[in-house]
């Protein structure tokens, strides 16, 4: 900690309590206390139960889990596929062409979401290319959503390699496509996995442009959860966020486990 004095850092840990407290943690914790009630009459929720998660975790909801992951695995790794190819393309250009590139690719997250998925309704809606309907049309501008960051996050992994590594196996006859798959890939492997769980959390929770696009068999559990409490079934709607919440943080465990170990290598 950069205060060094005790009484600073107590000031410090107690601004942190003060604006973490009500701003993160308090909300989270009414998510999870209504997900335990049938009704929420006083200042606490009040009629303990567990049938929210036995209805969560089975049937419709269970599948629109199940739809939730499969479609933010597929999005992650096709992000991180094009966002790591274009971070490495983009390394071996001039300023000004880098510079577009990085344009290119933040242009997503620069408008709303909603916007990118009335622009990917509008634009694989008709032949050649007919997405809609589809559950590629949703892992589709979900990949478009999340590419940003997993290109941002490997190009300042690239940036921070030592070129060292890469001489010297050039030097002792390697070829290009050895000493990317043997050399630089595995010294970028923590970046891509921090680039892929990032990814896949905001794919897991991604709604705006979902709600556009989702076909009525291909049903992401945040669409459910916004069916749920806009119908006025808050208790059920909160339960279902929870396991939303505890797939997600799961799924990060996973995947830190696996930066850990490449850490180390």
């Amino acid at each position: 900690m950069l205060v060094h004095s005790k009484s600073g850092r107590w000031a410090v840990w107690a601004g942190f309590a003060v604006l973490f407290l009500p701003l993160f943690a308090l909300p989270l914790l009414v998510v999870v206390a209504a997900s335990f009630a049938t009704h929420w009459s006083g200042a606490f929720p009040s009629g303990p139960t567990t049938e929210n998660y036995a209805a969560a975790v089975r049937g419709e909801s269970l599948q629109a889990l199940t739809t939730s992951l499969v479609t933010a695995l597929g999005a992650s790794l096709l992000a991180l596929t094009v966002g790591t190819w274009a971070a490495l393309a983009a390394a071996g250009l001039n300023k000004r062409g880098k510079r577009s590139l990085d344009a290119l690719f933040v242009l997503p997250v620069a408008v709303p979401s909603v916007v990118v998925g009335l622009a990917v309704l509008v634009a694989f809606s008709r032949p050649p290319v007919l997405l809609n309907g589809t559950s590629g049309i949703v892992i589709l501008a979900h990949t478009i959503l999340v590419t940003a960051f997993a290109y941002q996050s490997v190009s300042a992994a690239i940036v921070r390699l030592d070129p060292a590594y890469e001489q010297a196996a050039a030097s002792l006859g390697a070829r290009p496509s050895y000493v990317l798959w043997r050399v630089k890939l595995p010294l970028l492997l923590p970046s891509l996995t921090a680039a892929a769980g990032l990814c896949f959390a905001l794919s897991m929770g991604e709604l705006s442009a979902t709600m556009m696009l989702y076909p009525p068999d291909w049903l992401p559990l945040p669409v459910q959860i916004f069916t749920a409490t806009d119908r006025g079934s808050l208790f059920s709607g909160s339960a279902l966020a929870v396991v939303l919440m505890a797939a997600t943080l799961l799924v990060l465990l996973a995947v830190g486990r696996i930066r850990t170990r490449a850490s180390y290598r």
